[in-house]
């Protein structure tokens, strides 16, 4: 018979956040796979509980962690899968360890609670309906203006996080994407140092600027922002950029990855109206 992957929610401040059924799962488990095991027997320590058999797994092991861990998982042993806070997954490690135990026919189990993206959006005031969550944006600055862009239309609201250095650039980016739309801006979620900012990104921006400048700017920060009011360009100005982006000497492959990946239209029409606009050249393949 095998285990039970337990994907257990950690609180993201207030240890009162512990559920009783995550302290249960948390006692009685083999194993415990942990992005931070030093940040993990701290919490298990505050909170009271017995140190179990702590497993490193994060970002740069979690291929060979995942086959591991399920090994145990085929011999009969439970194990619970925590991030440093909050939800596993969500914008944090643990996919392929589920993914893994899923194929593997291993009984997973969410033992749900804290999720910084789920408390700021609840308490925003902005819409709650619809909402994507992208996480902590890109450092490269490429990727970071691809994402932006692709979502730059997005009627949902979005949710990101930021670690304070990254705040006031995130923000500035923001702006210079999206413009200057409504944003509430959640520090230290649950924590006695909990702050908000709530305004357009402009003030958001100048507010925090402020803070930066008193040597205040410090915590995690999960920003939510208003989704898109205005409509997608119509095909005819998108057009009008294939044509822009053939004159500069883009590629018809080249516009084709561009153009469909940020305004998500089909790959093959604007590779077809590309090759149009290269005429009489039109002999490039992709």
């Amino acid at each position: 018979m095998t285990g039970t992957l337990f994907v257990v929610a950690l609180p993201i401040g207030d240890l009162a956040d512990l559920s009783p059924r995550a302290r249960e799962v948390l006692t009685r488990v083999s194993c415990i796979a942990a992005e931070d095991t030093r940040v993990t027997r701290s919490l298990l320590q505050r909170a009271g509980l017995p140190v179990p058999k702590l497993v490193s797994y994060h970002d740069h092991n979690e291929r060979s962690r995942a086959a591991s861990l399920c090994s145990q998982l085929l011999a009969g042993r439970d194990v619970a899968l925590v991030s440093d806070a909050g939800t596993p997954l969500v914008s944090d490690p643990g996919y392929r360890l589920v993914s893994a135990a899923v194929d593997a026919g291993v009984r997973v189990v969410a033992v749900p609670g804290p999720c910084a993206a789920i408390a700021a959006l609840s308490a925003s005031g902005l819409p709650p309906d619809r909402f994507v969550v992208l996480g902590f944006l890109p450092r490269d600055a490429g990727r970071r203006t691809a994402l932006l862009e692709r979502y730059r239309y997005e009627v949902a609201t979005l949710l990101l996080y930021a670690a304070p250095h990254r705040l006031l650039a995130v923000l500035e980016a923001l702006q210079e994407a999206w413009g200057d739309r409504r944003i509430a801006v959640a520090r230290n979620l649950t924590k006695a140092t909990e702050a908000w900012f709530r305004g357009s990104v402009a003030q958001t921006r100048e507010a925090l600027r402020e803070e930066a400048e008193a040597g205040l700017l410090r915590g995690e920060h999960t920003l939510v922002v208003e989704g898109a009011t205005e409509p997608p360009p119509p095909d005819d100005r998108i057009e009008a950029l294939i044509d822009a982006l053939v004159g500069v000497g883009l590629s018809a492959s080249d516009v084709r990855d561009v153009v469909a990946r940020v305004y998500e239209r089909p790959r093959r029409w604007v590779y077809q109206r590309a090759l149009r606009a290269r005429q009489p050249d039109s002999g490039e393949t992709s």
